[in-house]
């Protein structure tokens, strides 16, 4: 802008442009980021997605004990057994597909999240490499939707928790009572007093997701200690009640033959699919490891011990539940319900304890199954304005608004879907797996998976690597045909069976088109020998300065950078 001084010289100043209320309004949404990113990379980084630093890796190997040893105490793996006992499993054959499903689940669990911990990334960035920096945000997407979903259920379920904390204390607070007001239609699935007490449990579960990931390792070694106690005790209250441990484990198995050998392939099957969403995910946790191993030997032994120590509990309570109702009762929410209808006060303090161990359960469940997930998810989505927190915020809006009772009927079938949906997910755990095992050797170059630029080892073909797509689909196919049987369309025998082996279908399937196809179409940044370089990277920087991408890379290589002087990488 041109202006005259008192001398009638013409001066020119520069007037900064002020910035548009929107502009202004949008810098204070988003959230911490790296300085000096560039606009693509503002759209794959912040300090949530970011590499972890060595202040945050905090959880070592008691903390995974303790992770899973709360998680396998929650009413879903409470009931574990219960449908392979009522589809013609002896308990012992039940309890032992847990145990065999659960320790080739802890073998995938150490698979995916040993690249979390190595490389300090979580799955959406591990996705990346496989899928490419754009074609990863469609698995990235069914991941958090899969968890927004579940996060709703799975809180309606703990709201049944806190409604028997309630009636323990108010027994008027029933939702089969004359007094209280129901306003729900009776087709709804829900009734008020169900609805208030599932309000309340998703309310009070909204603290927990405030704290960052390497901090709410505390709520699982509480709940670890807590709710297994709680677990025992009710225990050893039920086969008191019922003079011994019931009648359930004196009863041999109603089916025999290839109809037994199928129904214990299936059991183990369920036991794994029930795992597939956390095998996807688990680098979101092991990111937060000190050292690799802090994350392999914890999980591999804790997942099939606390799973199948839990199942063990299950099975027990719900034989004696014979004894003294004459039916067996595997919801152990439902036998709470049928304590406080025939006890006193005592019994009532009793179901209260219990109750709040099973609320504290589901809550951390959700935490770790959901929230932090799909908070990671949707963080990877809008990384400019999304946060881990905010991301899990969003989800328990998601799982609030969708009115999970709609979803628990007896008439719908929609809980079927997202038990045998979860069995795509083998797909998505299939490409990752072989791109690191197999095609890699667990080489990663760990600064290119947040640069969106076409010259970036795995930008691919317009940031989508086609191989990783074709054996994902792959793996779909193989289960697609017995996926519409499971939810009632008539199918070939053939299709049934195969389906009853779906996630080592889909994973088997996945893992070997995708090595086929990189062995015809190589891929860039792959090493010639095994070669984890995790631990030497030491700039955990991922805004470029002047250099492209490549060329500081091969200075890396040649002794300057993070990448310390190896030279069997391939760069094509």
């Amino acid at each position: 802008m041109a202006v005259t001084d008192t001398m009638g010289t013409a001066t020119t100043t520069a007037t900064a442009e002020k910035p548009s209320a929107m502009k202004r309004f949008s810098d204070k949404l988003a959230v911490e980021a790296e300085p000096g990113l560039t606009t693509a990379q503002l759209m794959l980084t912040n300090h949530d997605l970011k590499p972890v630093e060595p202040a945050r890796r905090q959880w070592g190997p008691w903390n995974f004990v303790g992770f899973w040893v709360a998680d396998s105490f929650n009413i879903n793996t409470w009931m574990i057994s219960s449908s392979m006992v009522v589809a013609g499993l002896s308990w012992w054959q039940s309890w032992l597909c847990v145990w065999i499903g659960y320790a080739i689940a802890g073998c995938f669990i150490c698979a995916t999240g040993r690249i979390g911990a190595t490389y300090h990334i979580g799955f959406p960035v591990v996705a990346r490499s496989s899928f490419g920096i754009w074609g990863s945000l469609w698995p990235i997407f069914n991941r958090a939707a899969m968890a927004c979903i579940w996060y709703g259920v799975q809180s309606y379920i703990g709201g049944h928790c806190v409604y028997l904390m309630i009636r323990s204390i108010w027994k008027s607070w029933d939702r089969d009572s004359t007094t209280l007001i129901n306003t729900f239609p009776a087709d709804s699935g829900t009734t008020t007093v169900d609805y208030v007490s599932f309000f309340l449990f998703w309310f009070c579960s909204l603290p927990a997701i405030w704290f960052p990931v390497h901090k709410v390792r505390h709520l699982f070694t509480v709940k670890a200690y807590f709710v297994p106690a709680a677990g025992i005790s009710f225990l050893i209250w039920a086969v008191v009640r019922a003079g011994g441990i019931g009648p359930i484990v004196h009863k041999p198995a109603s089916l025999e033959g290839s109809a037994l050998a199928w129904e214990f392939v299936k059991g183990v099957m369920s036991s794994i699919a029930n795992f597939a969403t956390l095998i996807v995910n688990d680098p979101d946790f092991s990111r937060f490891a000190g050292k690799p191993k802090d994350a392999f030997w914890s999980q591999l032994f804790t997942i099939p011990i606390g799973f199948a120590v839990t199942s063990f509990i299950g099975i027990i309570v719900s034989s004696s539940s014979e004894v003294i109702y004459g039916e067996a009762i595997w919801d152990p929410l439902d036998l709470l319900e049928h304590f406080i209808n025939d006890g006193g006060p005592g019994q009532r303090f009793g179901v209260f304890v219990i109750s709040a161990a099973f609320a504290l359960a589901q809550l951390g469940t959700n935490i770790a199954a959901n929230s932090v997930s799909a908070g990671t998810d949707l963080t990877a989505l809008l990384p400019r304005y999304l946060n881990i927190r905010r991301g899990g915020y969003i989800c328990a809006a998601v799982g609030l608004a969708m009115c999970p009772y709609n979803l628990l009927t007896s008439s719908n079938k929609f809980t079927t879907y997202l038990s045998a949906y979860s069995v795509f997910l083998s797909s998505i755990a299939g490409v990752m797996c072989a791109d690191y095992y197999v095609v890699r050797k667990g080489y990663l170059e760990v600064k290119e998976l947040y640069d969106g630029r076409s010259a970036g080892p795995y930008y691919y073909t317009w940031g989508i690597n086609w191989r990783a797509y074709a054996a994902y689909i792959a793996g779909i196919l193989i289960n697609v045909v017995g996926f519409a049987g499971a939810v009632g369309t008539d199918v070939p025998i053939g299709a049934t069976y195969i389906f009853n082996l779906n996630f080592f279908c889909g994973f088997i399937v996945s893992v070997t088109v995708y090595w086929g196809t990189c062995k015809l179409f190589p891929v860039p940044a792959c090493s010639d020998r095994w070669m984890e370089v995790g631990d030497e990277i030491e700039d955990l920087r991922v805004a470029y300065d002047s250099q492209s991408g490549s060329q500081e890379f091969s200075n890396d290589l040649a002794g300057g950078g993070p990448y310390k002087g190896h030279s069997d990488v391939k760069m094509v």
